[in-house]
C-alpha cells in the first residue's frame, strides 16, 4: 500500500466521502435513537445536565408513591371519621328516646311540711311563714342546694322558680301544705334533706325514696343495651380506619417528604378516637337512664364528641387539601424537568431525516467526484505508455 500514490484529487475526494459517511453515520445514530446527545462526547454540557434533570425528576417521582399512600391514609381516617359521626348520631336518638319514655318512676320522692303554710295565690301569708324565716333544701340529682330567705310576699311560682335549679318543685295539698318533690329531671334521686327556720320546715314529713316503674325500666335497660352496642362499634371502627398499617383515627403520625432534598415535609399527628378517646363510656343497666338527668348528661358526652369529630374532619380535609396540592405539583415538575432534559438531548427528527437525505446525496457525489478523479489519473497514465 506504500507503493500506492493518490493524486491531490483523488486524496481531497477520499477526506470528503470519509467525512460525508462519518457525518451520515451520526445523522442515522440520532434518527435511530431519537437523540441528538447520546453521550459526553456528543455534547458534554447538555449530556450532563439533562443526566442531573433526569436523575431529579426520578427522585421526587419515587416520593409521588409515598405521596398516594399518605393521600389514601389521610381518606381512609376521613372515612372513619364519617362512620363514626353517624354512629354518635345514632346514640344520640337512643339518648333522646329516654327522653321521650314514659318516666321510670311510679311515685317519686317527696317531703312535707309540718304545718299549713298558706293559699296557693299567695304562699307566704304571715301565718305559718314570716318575713326573714329560711327554707333550705340539700343538693338533689346533682342539682344546687336551695337558701331562700323569704321577704313575706312569695308565690308559689317564684318559690317553683328557685327551687328548679335544686331538681325540686313544690305544691300545695289538699290540706294547704306544702310539698317538695324531685322533678323528672332527677326522678331517680332521694329528695335532699329539707330545713329553715319557719314553722313549717322545722318538723318536715320525709317521704319515701322513689318507687320504680318495672316497664318504663325495662325499656330503658334496653335502650342501655342499644347504646352500648353502638359505643362498641364506635371502638371498632376507630381501629379499622388504618390505610397500609397508618391509622390517624389511633394515635398514629402520618409523615409526608415532597422533595428530594428532605427539607420539605409535612408531619400530621393523628388523635385517638375509640370510644374513650371521644369521652363516651359504656353504661350500666340500672344505675344509668334512669331519669332525664341520666339521659342528659350522656347527651353532653355525645354532643361533645360530635364537636371533637367536626374539629378533626376539619384539621384532616385541610391536611388532605394540602398534599393532594403537593401531589399535583410534584407531577407537573417532573414533566417540566423531563421536558427540560428533552429539550437539550433530543433530536429533531424532520431536521436530522432532511441531513440524512442531504448527506446521503452528498455522498453519492463524492463518490462519482471520486470516480471521475481516478479515471482522470488513469487516462494520464495511459498518455505515458
Amino acid at each position: 500500500m506504500s507503493g500506492i500514490v493518490l493524486s491531490a484529487s483523488v486524496r481531497q475526494n477520499l477526506l470528503s466521502l470519509q467525512s460525508t459517511a462519518a457525518l451520515l453515520a451520526t445523522t442515522q445514530n440520532d434518527l435511530a435513537t431519537g437523540n441528538k446527545v447520546n453521550s459526553a462526547l456528543d455534547n458534554p454540557t447538555n449530556f450532563f445536565t439533562a443526566q442531573g434533570l433526569n436523575n431529579r425528576a426520578s427522585d421526587i417521582g419515587n416520593l409521588l408513591d409515598s405521596i398516594g399512600n399518605g393521600v389514601q391514609v389521610l381518606q381512609a381516617a376521613n372515612t372513619g371519621i364519617t362512620s363514626l359521626q353517624s354512629l354518635v348520631d345514632t346514640a344520640k336518638s337512643i339518648a333522646n328516646q329516654v327522653l321521650q319514655t314514659t318516666v321510670g318512676y311510679s311515685a317519686k320522692s317527696t317531703s312535707t311540711s309540718a304545718t299549713v303554710v298558706g293559699p296557693a295565690s299567695n304562699l307566704v301569708d304571715g301565718v305559718n311563714i314570716k318575713s326573714g324565716d329560711t327554707l333550705t333544701i340539700a343538693a338533689t340529682g346533682g342539682g344546687t342546694a336551695t337558701n331562700i330567705t323569704f321577704t313575706g310576699s312569695e308565690t308559689l311560682d317564684q318559690l317553683n322558680a328557685t327551687l328548679a335549679a335544686n331538681n325540686v318543685s313544690a305544691s300545695l295539698n289538699g290540706l294547704g301544705k306544702l310539698v317538695f318533690t324531685t322533678t323528672n329531671d332527677a326522678a331517680s334521686s332521694t329528695l335532699g334533706a329539707v330545713g329553715g327556720t319557719a314553722a313549717a320546715f322545722t318538723a318536715v314529713v320525709a317521704g319515701a325514696a322513689p318507687t320504680a316503674d318495672a316497664a318504663s325500666q325495662a325499656i330503658r335497660s334496653s335502650l342501655v343495651s342499644q347504646y352500648n352496642g353502638i359505643i362498641t362499634q364506635i371502638s371498632n371502627t376507630a381501629a379499622d380506619a388504618s390505610f397500609n398499617g397508618i391509622n390517624l383515627l389511633n394515635a398514629d403520625t402520618l409523615k409526608l417528604t415532597f422533595d428530594e432534598t428532605g427539607k420539605s415535609t409535612l408531619s400530621i399527628t393523628g388523635v385517638t378516637f375509640n370510644a374513650t378517646g371521644l369521652g363516651l363510656n359504656s353504661l350500666v343497666s340500672g344505675q344509668d337512664f334512669l331519669d332525664n338527668n341520666s339521659a342528659n348528661k350522656t347527651l353532653t358526652a355525645l354532643s361533645a364528641a360530635s364537636t371533637s369529630l367536626r374539629t378533626e374532619a376539619s384539621s384532616l380535609g385541610s391536611n388532605l387539601s394540602i398534599v393532594q396540592i403537593r401531589q399535583d405539583f410534584n407531577k407537573n415538575l417532573i414533566n417540566v424537568l423531563q421536558t427540560g432534559s428533552s429539550n437539550l438531548t433530543l433530536a429533531d427528527t424532520n431536521q436530522e431525516a432532511a441531513n440524512s437525505q442531504a448527506l446521503s446525496t452528498r455522498q453519492s457525489i463524492a463518490v462519482s467526484a471520486l470516480a471521475l478523479s481516478n479515471q482522470a489519473q488513469q487516462s494520464v497514465l495511459q498518455l505515458l505508455r
